[in-house]
């Protein structure tokens, strides 16, 4: 299996929140090139790498989404140096006061970045209706150190604001850091590009790395539509066992990926993942999904004639936090049984599909 760990914590060292994921697709840009056979971007900035497959042309084609925008905070008001801001993507306001952030500070001409702190206010100095609960958003604000007069000089209205806490190797093969969901599963496909270059594989496979899936999932409509895949597989977290966290929704951390199964999910598709886990020895989960998974799979299923679509889940823990957490054994088998699935792909396969299963 190749080694994803120096990938992975390159990714995860740099912004990209969702619209603005030009610092993630410059990494992945960068290692899936000698992967594919080409390489583009789409109109709203999505990366599409393409493996030829082996077969005649128009041989069908397959498209895996993994996003790789990033949720993140956006500067509404500075008030004597204080920065107040507002959410990109979904942010429980209570893990933020502490957490290191980065503003990414256009007043200067060119993006300067500045370090700071989510800071909570006393309670003295907070609204008599907070109380004794979390402070919301909008109480929370973020100090990078500045005079009232440097940061209005340095600091616009909407200006970014990403998560700066680096990774960290936990024990037992787990990594901790922000933005694994979804940089692990860019890591996972890239596993999987890595394992075709060894195997052939009739079809053509589309490389996705999504943009906009935190926010309105724009990178998954747009490119099901340029690109008219035959399939479609959206590779996405999951939600981990853990503290709180203990029932038929969550999964094992390290006990291997998820199968999507529900409306959002082509039966014939979950069937043959599953078989294919199951002679292969691969452990996995059977994630039930009764409505909208909440992945680009979604998006892809109902793209333009509708496109059969399965998701394959990374079990994660604190998921939309600073310190998310996955083990990197998930990331490789998830990555294994993308590229099996690809390998064993028959030029009719599409033709052999049935809802009756």
């Amino acid at each position: 299996m190749p080694e994803i760990t120096p990938l992975l914590k390159s990714l995860l060292s740099v912004s990209g929140l969702s619209g603005y994921e030009t610092p993630a697709a410059k990494l992945i840009e960068e290692k899936w090139r000698p992967l594919v056979d080409e390489l583009t971007v789409s109109r709203l900035g999505s990366l599409h790498g393409l493996k030829k497959g082996c077969g005649a042309e128009k041989r069908p084609s397959i498209m895996i989404a993994t996003h790789m925008d990033a949720i993140g905070l956006m500067v509404t008001q500075i008030v004597d140096g204080f920065l107040h801001f507002t959410q990109v993507g979904g942010i429980d306001p209570r893990i933020l006061p502490g957490t290191p952030v980065t503003v990414h500070a256009t007043g200067g001409g060119e993006t300067e970045e500045l370090y700071g702190v989510v800071a909570q206010p006393p309670a003295r100095a907070l609204p008599a209706s907070v109380g004794e609960g979390p402070v919301g958003l909008n109480d929370l604000l973020v100090d990078v150190g500045l005079s009232a007069k440097e940061a209005a000089a340095k600091i616009n209205i909407g200006d970014l604001i990403s998560f700066a806490t680096e990774p960290v190797d936990l024990s037992g093969d787990v990594i901790s850091g922000h933005t694994l969901d979804n940089r692990a599963s860019v890591a996972a496909l890239t596993v999987a590009l890595e394992e075709l270059k060894g195997k052939i594989h009739a079809w053509d496979v589309w490389a996705v790395a999504t943009v906009q899936e935190e926010t309105v999932f724009g990178g998954a409509y747009t490119s099901a539509f340029e690109l008219r895949p035959d399939l479609a597989i959206g590779v996405d977290v999951t939600f981990a066992k853990g503290p709180g966290a203990t029932d038929w929704s969550t999964f094992p951390l390290g006990k291997g990926p998820t199968l999507g199964f529900g409306p959002n999910i082509h039966p014939h598709l979950f069937k043959k993942f599953k078989e294919l886990a199951d002679r292969l020895e691969i452990p996995y989960a059977v994630e039930m999904v009764p409505r909208h998974s909440g992945t680009d799979t979604y998006a892809m299923q109902v793209t333009a004639e509708g496109i059969p679509s399965i998701v394959v889940g990374i079990p994660l823990r604190y998921m939309h936090t600073p310190v998310e957490m996955v083990a990197l054994k998930d990331i490789q088998r998830a990555g294994r049984i993308l590229a099996e699935f690809i390998a064993a792909l028959e030029v009719d396969f599409v033709e052999k599909i049935t809802w009756d299963e």
